[in-house]
């Protein structure tokens, strides 16, 4: 079964390919004989393995007959042989090879008659191969072995068994699923695998990274997490499957192709009927089928379910396990369900309903309730899908939940179907109330949270529903969740405004109001609302999240504000009483503030990340991956890029991103990866991540704003767009209700990086009133992070330090003693990227001086380093433009002593030594795709990687082999290559 092996590429499969061709031609010794059958289902990709390793074995100098059997009972003896031979002599141009050839075809022409005629004609065959071979290994490669005549089969026996003094190897290609009973085949390749130069490669399909692989380079790109899973689950890995599946994803195609489908109602179709009732029923259950629930559902005696298992097995649409029967191909069972009537398909549900409701052995809710919904009565499967809910309630499996109460609340409106008998089941009493309180609860702890507050709403308006205050409670924190954070402020200050709210209400809407201030920055107001929550929380029984939620509020108030040791103090016990409640909210959010304030404020950045992942695990464990988990994995993003550790926290944002983030958590997570794409100088992905971002916080979430305005500045530099980085600036100082003085000495900096940048390139004119309004916003963070704890005056004052740079750059040519004070203050604190950028700006203001030319090319060089080092590319880029314009060699070596020109000469002279041994295995292929003429982005997809990575590499490449452009750098591999 082939697909169009000329657009799809070959997958997973070198290893294979490369051992083929070890144990058919590098392992064979002059005379001798090798043989290999590949085995596998229909589809796994035999065909196209024979193609290739056919290729492969004729480039290595062997000659290579191809030949196919034919699914006909009247075949001509020996036709795969006569088909490979006939297309040898199509395309031969050697007069004497041709002539073998055509003598031997002359062969299978003449009868020859008597009872030795076929030995005689088995010898006369061999002698004209071995004529045909010229002295050359002959490969005989054979498709579709299974159908192979008895003739064919008496020749292999001849050949393999050494009997025709030939150097003969044998590559054939079997379907395995046709290979059942009494087939011929089967006794042959007993007899064959007694011989040691005979194997047997049963081929597997492709594994995650190989179905991936595959299905990115049919559709164009790689596909999204949600439909690579899809892809993974549905295809088994089996590469045509693959082929199809991602073609009808390309272009648009809904629902199964026509070709899938007959492909897998022949091969369930071929099954006798008992297998083919077995594949029907595990179709149609929940997998892992056991094997005491399948001899319940299909009825059959034990020996005759084990031989109808068998037979599935044995034809590929089963595999078995000692957990039970699962589908080798979910598509299966999407094909199967459109051929069983309604009746039938109920009646099988049923059955599997009736058979787990009547174990002994504990009942699997979840099962449960999924089969007796399809089996038409929603009364049966309630109580089932409610219990299953609670159940996983309990593992902290939210999204299990969530799925579980919402099929809970579908089944609660959905009519009895008549029985069998013709009557109908009792309706089942539910309180709709409980469910969508549930419901709603569920969604948000698993990330659902549009969701969530959709369901709150319908809470509302149930008579049986929540007190006011404590839906004003939820929805507050639904939306704080959402990014939401204004509309939330609004909601808590209602409840403490209501004099109807209970004494537990408001200590509940005090504490996450503190949290929430928190977030935002309002950290003096954090600081009072947090010690009123705990005021209240003292007046009420059983607040100990409350209590949780108001200490961490407090003790990152105090140490940002005040006593960083007694904050953190109150912060560390506050974890300490979360993990002793054990409520998963509570333990998270201790983790989420204890991390922030350590990798932020506190600049503790080590202690940070590792305090981060360690939460994220932890609240992993409690079932809260898709929301804290991902926010406690950005805080250490955020925390590895500060510390120059860029590609291990491109690992840890890729990580959290698989569990498809939504709302606030998104948000952040967005925010840490574009800061990364800004410092790699990744335009488009920053570009994509900041307008993801602006597109949640338009519901008004205030608590991201400055955070993305700063990026959104940042970027806009790096692209020349001065006038918009202005813009994002102040749109920043004007919306900021933050006391944050870390975040505001950043946005300054920003502003008066883009006002000297703007000035210098002339592109736009420096705007008076904005670098005033920034002076004064500099003035204010200074007076600020005076009265702040020390580690938050010790980071404000770093930025301060560029701050007053910047400005100098505005007054006239840029102080580099300022400058050289900034690179200090970073070098301090441990963040790299800060620190090589003031020293570009030093090196630069030297320069333009005309002083102590020196020291700036050492200060460039470091620099430079630096970025690198980081993959920060348009750091590098301008780096490397100063240096050039300064005559300054980036390269130690090269600066203390340049190679003397080469001679000119009529050829180009061969280098002496191998100029890309300075150059990594990637880096090779990287400069040997720009070599071909390829884009960035064409050698991403020819290799699978970004294009912000090939971007790195190549900036990497450049630096190493000392050019400037591609074809210089394409001239090097050439010149190297050739030798």
């Amino acid at each position: 079964m082939a697909s169009d092996v000329d657009t799809a590429p070959l997958v997973g499969r070198a290893d294979t390919v490369g051992a083929l061709r070890s144990a058919l031609l590098d392992d064979v010794a002059p005379g001798q004989t090798a043989a290999v059958f590949l085995t596998g289902e229909s589809g796994v990709g035999k065909t196209r393995l024979l193609s290739e390793v056919g290729e492969r074995l004729r480039d290595a100098g062997a000659l290579v007959l191809t030949g196919v059997c034919l699914d006909i009972g009247d075949a001509s003896p020996l036709h795969p042989l006569r088909q490979a031979l006939r297309r040898l002599d199509a395309d031969l141009t050697e007069a004497r090879t041709s002539s073998a050839v055509r003598g031997l075809l002359q062969v299978f022409d003449e009868e020859t008659p008597g009872p030795d005629g076929a030995g005689a004609l088995l010898e006369r065959v061999s002698r004209g191969l071995h004529l045909v071979a010229g002295g050359r290994p002959l490969v005989l490669v054979l498709d579709d072995l299974q159908w192979v005549d008895r003739s064919t089969r008496q020749l292999l026996l001849y050949l393999l068994a050494g009997l025709g003094d030939l150097q003969l190897s044998v590559l054939a290609a079997i379907r395995a699923e046709s290979l059942q009973g009494a087939h011929p085949l089967r006794r042959v390749l007993t007899e064959l695998r007694r011989l040691r130069s005979v194997r047997v490669v049963d081929l597997a399909p492709l594994d995650r990274a190989g179905t991936d692989e595959l299905a990115a380079a049919i559709a164009g790109a790689p596909l999204a997490p949600e439909a690579a899973d899809q892809m993974w689950q549905r295809s088994g890995g089996n590469p045509f499957v693959v082929e199809e599946l991602a073609r009808d994803l390309r272009d648009g195609h809904d629902g199964l192709s026509d070709t899938l489908r007959e492909v897998f109602l022949a091969r369930v179709d071929a099954l006798p009927q008992p297998a083919h009732a077995v594949v029907h029923a595990v179709a149609a259950g929940v997998e892992p089928v056991e094997h005491w629930l399948l001899a319940q559902v299909v009825r059959l005696p034990e020996d005759q379910l084990i031989e109808a298992v068998r037979e599935a097995v044995a034809h590929r649409l089963l595999v078995g396990a000692d957990d039970g029967y699962r589908l080798r191909h979910r598509l299966v069972a999407e094909v199967l369900a459109h051929e069983l009537l309604p009746a039938e398909r109920a009646a099988l549900h049923r059955r599997y309903a009736e058979t787990l409701t009547s174990a002994t052995a504990e009942l699997h809710q979840a099962r449960l309730a999924h089969h007796w919904r399809l089996a038409g009565e929603p009364a049966r499967a309630l109580p089932a899908a409610m219990a299953a809910a609670r159940e996983a309630e309990r593992l902290h499996g939210y999204a299990e939940a969530h799925r579980h109460w919402s099929a809970a609340l579908s089944l609660a409106t959905t009519p009895p179907a008549v029985l069998p008998d013709g009557g109908r089941p009792e309706p089942v009493e539910v309180d709709r109330a409980e469910l969508l309180t549930h419901a709603a609860e569920s969604a948000h702890h698993c990330g659902e949270h549009a969701r969530a507050l959709a369901l709150l709403e319908e809470l509302a308006a149930e008579p049986a529903g929540p007190p006011t205050c404590a839906l004003h409670i939820r929805r507050a924190r639904y939306l704080a969740a959402a990014g939401r954070s204004a509309p939330a402020e609004a909601e808590y200050r209602r409840v403490l405004a209501t004099a109807d709210c209970t004494p537990r209400e408001r200590a509940t809407a005090a504490a996450h109001l503190a949290e929430l201030l928190l977030h935002l920055g309002r950290y003096a107001e954090a600081g009072d609302q947090a010690r009123e929550a705990l005021r209240l929380a003292a007046e009420v029984e059983g607040t100990a999240s409350e209590v949780v939620l108001a200490s961490s509020a407090l003790g990152f108030s105090e140490a940002y504000l005040e006593d960083p040791d007694a904050g953190l103090a109150v912060m560390r016990r506050a974890l300490d009483t979360a993990e002793r409640s054990g409520r998963p909210e509570d333990v998270a959010c201790a983790y989420l503030h204890l991390a922030e304030l350590l990798t932020g404020p506190l600049n503790i950045l080590e202690e940070g990340v590792v305090v981060a992942r360690r939460g994220a695990e932890r609240v992993a464990e409690l079932g809260l991956g898709r929301t804290w988990e991902t926010r406690l994995l950005a805080i250490a993003t955020n925390g590895l890029f500060r510390v120059g550790q860029w590609a291990e926290a491109e690992k840890v944002v890729a990580a959290a991103l698989r569990h498809r983030p939504s709302g606030a958590d998104a948000v952040e997570l967005l925010l840490a990866r574009c800061r990364l794409s800004v410092g790699y100088g990744d335009v488009e992905a920053s570009d994509r991540d900041l307008e993801a971002v602006a597109t949640v916080l338009a519901g008004g979430g205030a608590r991201h704003v400055l955070p993305m305005l700063i990026l959104r500045a940042g970027l806009a530099m790096w692209q020349g767009r001065h006038d918009l980085a202005r813009q994002a600036v102040q749109r920043g100082l004007t919306e900021s209700r933050s006391d944050d003085v870390i975040v505001l000495a950043t946005l300054a900096w920003h502003g008066l990086r883009a006002e000297a940048e703007a000035s210098a390139s002339r592109t736009v004119e420096v705007d008076p009133n904005a670098v005033r309004r920034l002076r004064e916003v500099v003035d204010r963070v200074a007076g600020k992070s005076g009265k702040a704890g020390a580690p938050v005056r010790y980071v404000a004052d770093a930025f301060l330090a560029l701050c007053a740079a910047e400005l100098s750059r505005l007054d006239g040519r840029g102080d580099p003693e300022l400058w050289a004070r900034a690179a200090t203050e970073w070098d301090r604190r441990n963040h790299p990227y800060p620190a090589a950028y003031s020293r570009l700006r030093q090196a630069e203001a030297l320069l333009a001086r005309r002083s102590r030319v020196a020291t700036a090319g050492k200060l460039l060089r470091q620099a430079h380093q630096t970025a690198q080092a980081l993959g920060a590319v348009p750091l590098s880029e301008e780096i490397r433009t100063l240096a050039g314009r300064a005559r300054v060699a980036l390269d130690e070596g090269t600066a203390a002593a340049r190679p003397a020109p080469r001679p000119r000469a009529a050829e180009p002279a061969a280098p002496t030594v191998d100029e890309l041994v300075v150059l990594t295995a990637r880096e090779r292929e990287v400069l040997a795709a720009v070599a071909e003429g390829l884009t960035n982005r064409e050698i991403g997809q020819r290799l699978f990687i970004s294009e912000r990575t090939i971007g790195v590499h190549v900036s990497h490449i450049f630096d190493k082999l000392q050019v400037r452009t591609r074809v210089q750098a394409s001239a090097i591999f050439l010149r190297n290559r050739a030798e």
